[in-house]
């Protein structure tokens, strides 16, 4: 083998073992930083039902709210679970008898992108439906300000309590896990293309 083989042998191995790292790498950090951001909404609202005995506040929601959030929900647990692989796909690549072809790792990456997406649209839909339903309440009341003791008059359904911006806080904790794992996702797509044609051909 000549030396110029060898110099772009060695600069093929070097793509190959960067992205495998890559996958390592960022699959870890992805995974911690979406379990953390996705543990502190729950941390907090067991603090609210231990101190308040319910998770739910007296105002009544929009139905689909609550469905898109727990969609919300399974799609975020969902890329943690795929971030979760994504060492062990990092480990895969590394090892030349057992690296998948290009079109593999692409569908994989191209999955997590999909998941992170959707929920970032959730996130921003429910976040629209929550805050549009709080202004109404807002506005609905007098200009004047905001009573700080709720009177029965305006009924319970109607009061803005503090669980509702613990729900809203839940929602931006969710959207920066998505986000997070948006942004990651595509790295790891840019790094993948880089190194095309260092994977084995499809049968």
């Amino acid at each position: 083998m000549s030396l110029l083989q060898q110099f772009v042998e060695g600069l093929h191995v070097a793509k190959i073992e960067g992205l495998a790292k890559t996958f390592t790498r960022l699959g870890r950090i992805g995974f911690w930083l979406q379990v953390v951001l996705g543990s502190v909404p729950l941390v907090v609202m067991f603090y609210v039902f231990v101190f308040s005995g319910s998770i739910s506040g007296p105002r009544s929601g929009l139905p689909i709210v609550g469905l898109l959030s727990l969609a919300n929900m399974l799609v975020l647990l969902f890329t943690i679970v795929w971030f979760y692989r994504y060492p062990g796909l990092g480990r895969r690549i590394a090892d030349p008898q057992t690296r998948p072809t290009e079109s593999t790792v692409l569908a994989t990456v191209w999955t997590g992108l999909v998941a992170s997406s959707l929920g970032i649209l959730f996130s921003m839909v429910v976040m629209l439906l929550e805050v549009g339903q709080l202004l109404f309440y807002f506005l609905a009341a007098p200009q004047a300000g905001i009573a700080t003791i709720q009177t029965a008059g305006g009924g319970a359904s109607s009061w803005v309590s503090a669980v509702d911006l613990v729900s809203l806080l839940a929602l931006v904790q969710m959207l920066a896990a998505e986000v997070i794992a948006l942004v990651l996702g595509l790295w790891l797509m840019f790094r993948t293309t880089q190194a095309a044609g260092q994977f084995p051909k499809a049968a």
